[in-house]
């Protein structure tokens, strides 16, 4: 067996590989500690003690585990087969390849909100980290009123729409009560309709409205190039 072969063999990671994986798959998602904190439900002390190098738990793996999408919640605490650097170079133009990396801008009026669904054709509208059941319930409520606004804007006179903005307003006021931030980007695409080979693919402006956890937005998100969306 040769040193290559050594060094890719299946083994137990010790802290500091662990600590390098996880700022690794950090990293590659465009999250800040605080954003990792947040998805996996983890302090964010926890976090910093991880990718120094410190003890992890092995609840704390199976919860980065759970965030970073692994199919086995208990894979970082089984032997692992540590990537070279190429392989890990590899995975970062793959997820460069598969993603795009938006700038995210605050989300903080009404206004705001309503000129952007005016604006955009569709939109991509989620939470980046786990909601409480009431803040979820108020973002789900914002996003299908701008929707319903968005399809029907056309239709309102202009004195009309300071109501909206209003209604859009006490939505995101709600939504900073309970800790969250908005923030949004905005995207053209060409999107293609049906399955036929003949369909054309079509412009259309995409808007990402995203929910952070408030005081921790980041300056910049990644998101799928494609998933119904055709560039």
């Amino acid at each position: 067996m040769n040193t290559t072969e050594q060094s890719q063999q299946a083994r137990l990671l010790t802290p500091n590989e662990l600590a390098l994986l996880i700022k690794v798959f950090r990293e590659m998602r465009q999250w800040s500690q605080e954003q990792l904190a947040a998805i996996s439900g983890l302090n964010v002390r926890t976090i910093q003690r991880a990718e120094k190098g410190g003890p992890a738990s092995l609840d704390t793996r199976r919860a980065l585990a759970r965030a970073f999408e692994f199919e086995d919640i208990d894979a970082l605490s089984k032997p692992f087969t540590i990537p070279t650097e190429d392989e890990l170079k590899a995975a970062k133009e793959k997820f460069d390849r598969e993603n795009i990396t938006l700038t995210a801008t605050p989300l903080t009026t009404g206004k705001q909100l309503a000129k952007l669904a005016e604006s955009c054709t569709m939109d991509l509208s989620e939470p980046a980290f786990a909601l409480t059941r009431e803040a979820d319930e108020a973002f789900a409520t914002l996003v299908d009123y701008f929707r319903d606004y968005r399809d029907c804007a056309d239709a309102y006179m202009e004195m009309q729409k300071f109501e909206v903005y209003d209604e859009m307003q006490s939505g995101i006021d709600t939504l900073r009560a309970l800790g969250v931030s908005l923030c949004y980007a905005i995207r053209k695409v060409q999107v293609k309709w049906g399955m036929g080979s003949d369909t054309k693919p079509m412009p259309a402006t995409v808007l990402y409205v995203v929910a952070f956890p408030l005081g921790k937005e980041p300056e910049q998100f990644a998101t799928p190039k494609s998933g119904g969306i055709r560039l």
